[in-house]
């Protein structure tokens, strides 16, 4: 979704035209893939964080253009509401102290665009949704001002026929409706890329999705939505309904939603697109000029371009990646699940454990997907975002145990198993000790303190509002707050919950 997308109308034969070059995109995939022409095994990860623009005041503030003229790089770019940017780190080689360079990378890139947002009095604040966001700033009006947003949105909802109903209900109950999917703006996420070869493809996917309730367990840090506490991590449960084309009908036909968690392990990455193709209709029916089977049969690489539009606008929580670097295609798994923040040495804490986590779970000679329905996996993922630090999740018990799932406690089955798995995966990658332990201790002691993100805002939130604050004001200083320590930089377990600025009296 990130290419330059331009906005018009579709006529009848479009959709039909674009169906048929989807099919000779997913026949030149397999081309590729039989004939193996895919990039060798290179070690290679990347990160995207989407990032809100929010004032002094804690509010946010409707300012990207501006703030992305002055920080002119490319390393920056819109997202789909004007409060929101993404920032991309440029790929890694998995290995030495990878991990404090990443963090090097993001602390420089994030200060330097945080003075730029400052020069028209915004600031920038990591977290998974806003807290201070009102229905009213998730309307149209605030969509980014680029063409592939306001089409996108106009397609989805012809698509869907009728307003969107949000629906939430955690530890308090959401219910409204929207005209638009703006509100998916809300949700700010980090999406972390590994690029792999396609005979590992499958055992990366499948460890990836069994691990993204450990990953939301421990990193959940979206709690609130238009001033009500709802689940510890909101934005996959916002982002489905904010993007959901089916009317209820559809919807009890048992009809897929875009936002989707799957339904089976698979056992090749054409699996996924063919998915997409067989499911999913175009939202966005653009056709590219390249006859990708033509380029095939010259001996060159094809672009797949209506393949690639297309899987960017089915929002898989790990997504297949098709591209092309150096005029070689490769394939990278997209883990999208984790909120954005706390801290960046949170955010890369969280990319370590996952890297070293997936590693560790693909490689292992009985894998874990062979030992836990599916549907388990997703009951899992439910679970940790309703739950958070204090989920249950069901996990393969050990053989010396007897075999079979048992429910355990997230914290337990992060410090006991997990961890370990995530420390030797980190040493197959060759990362070094010190970055190993560093940022795996990280998220070890936030399993022995159990606080996250999510955590830290309900506990200071609730607070505040303890010491007289009205609901608006709470979320206003517990953002103030949060934003505070985010620049301060210690990562969340280390926060001291509750507000240090007075509490106005009469």
């Amino acid at each position: 979704m990130g290419e330059k997308v331009a906005a018009g109308r579709f006529d009848l034969s479009d959709r039909r035209h674009y169906r048929e070059k989807l099919h000779d995109c997913l026949a030149g995939l397999e081309r590729l893939l039989v004939e193996k022409r895919f990039d060798r095994p290179k070690n290679l990860m990347g990160v995207e964080i989407e990032l809100n623009l929010a004032g002094a005041d804690g509010l946010p503030r409707m300012l990207n253009g501006q703030v992305l003229e002055r920080i002119a790089s490319r390393d920056f770019q819109t997202e789909l509401a004007m409060f929101n940017l993404e920032v991309n780190i440029a790929p890694h080689r998995l290995g030495g102290r990878v991990f404090d360079r990443l963090a090097e990378e993001l602390r420089t890139s994030l200060a330097y665009a945080d003075r730029k947002a400052g020069e028209v009095d915004a600031g920038i604040v990591m977290t998974g949704i806003l807290p201070t966001l009102e229905r009213d700033d998730l309307v149209s009006a605030n969509l980014s001002e680029v063409d592939r947003y306001t089409l996108l949105n106009d397609q989805i909802v012809a698509a869907r026929g009728e307003d969107f109903l949000l629906d939430i209900e955690g530890v308090e109950h959401l219910v409204c409706t929207s005209k638009s999917i703006v509100p998916e703006a809300a949700c700010t996420s980090v999406q972390l890329h590994l690029q792999v070869t396609p005979a590992r493809f499958a055992d990366v996917w499948n460890a990836a999705q069994a691990a993204v309730a450990a990953q939301i367990a421990v990193g959940a840090n979206s709690p609130f939505l238009f001033g009500r506490e709802l689940w510890r991590e909101s934005r996959p449960p916002l982002f489905l309904q904010a993007t959901d084309t089916r009317p209820p009908e559809l919807q009890a036909q048992g009809v897929r939603p875009r936002t989707w968690f799957g339904e089976r392990w698979i056992s090749s990455a054409f699996e996924l697109f063919e998915e997409n193709l067989r499911f999913f209709p175009a939202l966005l029916p653009i056709c590219d000029e390249e006859d990708p089977l033509a380029v095939l049969d010259a001996g060159g690489v094809p672009k797949l371009a209506e393949l690639v539009l297309h899987n960017g606008t089915v929002y898989r929580w790990n997504r297949p990646v098709y591209g092309i670097a150096d005029g070689v295609p490769h394939l990278r798994v997209e883990n999208r699940v984790l909120p954005a923040g706390p801290t960046v040495t949170d955010v890369v804490a969280n990319a370590a454990f996952y890297y070293g986590l997936v590693r560790a779970l693909a490689e292992e000679s009985r894998p874990v997907w062979t030992r836990l329905p599916f549907a388990t996996a997703e009951a899992n993922f439910d679970a940790a975002c309703r739950h958070g630090i204090d989920a249950r999740l069901v996990w393969p018990r050990r053989a010396r145990y007897g075999g079979g799932t048992a429910e355990v406690d997230a914290v337990t089955l992060v410090r006991d198993e997990l961890l370990p798995l995530a420390e030797a995966g980190l040493d197959a990658w060759g990362v070094e000790p010190a970055d190993r332990d560093f940022y795996l201790g990280v998220i070890e002691e936030r399993c022995r303190r159990r606080v996250n993100g999510a955590s830290w805002q309900a506990a200071t939130f609730h607070r505040a509002l303890e010491r007289g604050l009205p609901r608006d004001a709470a979320l206003a200083a517990m953002t103030r707050r949060y934003a505070e320590l985010m620049n301060e930089g210690d990562p969340v377990h280390t926060w001291p919950v509750g507000l240090l600025e007075p509490v106005p009296l009469g």
